[in-house]
């Protein structure tokens, strides 16, 4: 059965032997570390903010010194600027994370009794005229369209409630922000993000049926965007298209700092080592708005199915760095919570070229598991392809940054996608 990402979940272990053997040298690692130190500089990465449109223009500019030929697409995506986000029951306070598309509270806010529901949408209390306070279960959260999200508080709404807050209950205590459909709102009210370290006190409200207030204001809209695609056509119509994210909801250094890393890497070596085929890297916007920029650069910008040889798409967690649960402390190994997904026909090249390869050692098939972006270049037509994808341990959470990665790891990870690649693209 096919999973995709708004069900993949996932949890923790270490670097083999192998593949640190496979580690390329140090001028190597040196270039992804000024990769990921710039791309990690750009701060916020909020697609359409000042950050992922700095990132969008450096990549477009590194593109071009390598002789590609760079197009921007607009992408017009949702935005909030918070004035004020808060969860309040007595003296309880708590900063919240407004969960897009924003539904704004009035300034005085929204209050009603705390009603505690589950990620099935029962309550055991009445939702009319609550807040619910969804507490999930332990997972590393990704995306709002979650069944036990999605259901549970249209569930809410549909009952009664004024507003609905969820506890994101993930490995590091702090909050996990969701990503969203980009082209309307979700949710018929106010929703926000609550941390799990600061969940007790609305908790015990809720086993109370005290009140609470959620205070949502701020000034939202919509702003542009940019998807870009680099081409270097030769004529050949056989296409090499490689893809990565760049935008998200905080800083997002381990989420897609290796993603792009990697992508330049393979976009300076493909540039100059393969003659036989047309090159195509596209960076998308939007990712955080369930792969709006994605679909609209599929659409309209990305070279036809039926001339493209091979997709490669580097999503989430392409090499994040691991963690010690007991002391909090990162470890030179990599997240083994990355998965590899591949066309059947590519399956044992797969095998062979990341063994020893932590995570990515036991690919999958297309047919089995795809998620993100990969999924969409499926549905797009696409029938040679591999993806990349994972949730690491501070995915989608304000402390993804510069701890979170290893540019060592890095290299390697992006020496083996290319040892794939150039297997793949000499096979016709």
């Amino acid at each position: 059965m096919k999973t995709s990402r708004r069900n993949f979940l996932a949890a923790g272990a270490a670097l083999p032997a192998a593949a640190a053997a496979a580690v390329p040298g140090s001028a190597a690692s040196d270039k992804v570390d000024a990769d990921l130190r710039k791309y990690i500089g750009f701060g916020n990465k909020q697609a359409g903010g000042a950050g992922d449109n700095a990132c969008g223009e450096w990549l477009a500019g590194e593109l071009e010194g390598l002789g590609f030929e760079v197009e921007r697409q607009s992408v017009p995506t949702p935005f909030f600027e918070t004035q004020r986000a808060e969860l309040s029951s007595g003296d309880a306070r708590a900063a919240v994370w407004p969960q897009p598309i924003v539904a704004p509270t009035p300034l005085e806010g929204v209050t009603g009794p705390v009603v505690r529901i589950d990620g099935a949408g029962r309550s055991d209390a009445p939702l009319a005229g609550a807040i619910a306070l969804l507490d999930l279960p332990f997972a590393r959260w990704s995306t709002a369209l979650a069944k036990p999200i999605r259901e549970s508080v249209t569930a809410a709404f549909a009952a009664g409630a004024r507003a609905a807050v969820i506890v994101t209950n993930g490995p590091t205590g702090k909050v996990i922000a969701l990503n969203a459909d980009g082209r309307k709102p979700m949710f018929a009210g106010p929703v926000a993000v609550l941390a799990p370290q600061d969940a007790g006190p609305f908790l015990a409200a809720a086993m109370r049926k005290a009140s609470a207030t959620l205070v949502l204001t701020g000034t939202t809209g919509r702003r542009p965007a940019f998807n870009l695609i680099g081409r270097i056509d030769r004529g050949r119509k056989r296409w090499l298209a490689v893809s990565t994210p760049r935008s998200g909801w905080f800083g997002c250094a381990a989420e897609r700092g290796p993603g792009v890393a990697a992508w330049l890497w393979l976009a300076r070596w493909a540039s100059a080592a393969v003659k036989g085929h047309d090159l195509a890297f596209v960076c998308n916007s939007g990712h955080e708005y369930e792969y709006l920029g994605a679909s609209e650069a599929l659409k309209a910008i990305a070279p036809d199915p039926a001339d493209t040889r091979f997709w490669l798409h580097l999503g989430a967690n392409v090499a994040a760095r691991d963690w010690h649960e007991g002391t909090g402390k990162p470890l030179p190994s990599i997240d083994p919570q990355r998965f590899l997904s591949v066309s059947p026909a590519l399956l044992p090249l797969a095998r062979e070229v990341f063994a020893g390869h932590v995570g990515l050692e036991a690919p999958y098939t297309t047919d089995i598991l795809s998620a993100g972006e990969l999924t969409e270049i499926i549905a797009a037509g696409y029938k040679n392809v591999a993806g990349v994808f994972g949730i690491h341990r501070y995915h989608h959470g304000p402390d993804d940054d510069a701890r979170c990665v290893s540019a060592t790891s890095v290299a390697a990870t992006a020496a083996a996608f290319q040892a794939m690649v150039e297997r793949i693209l000499r096979q016709g």
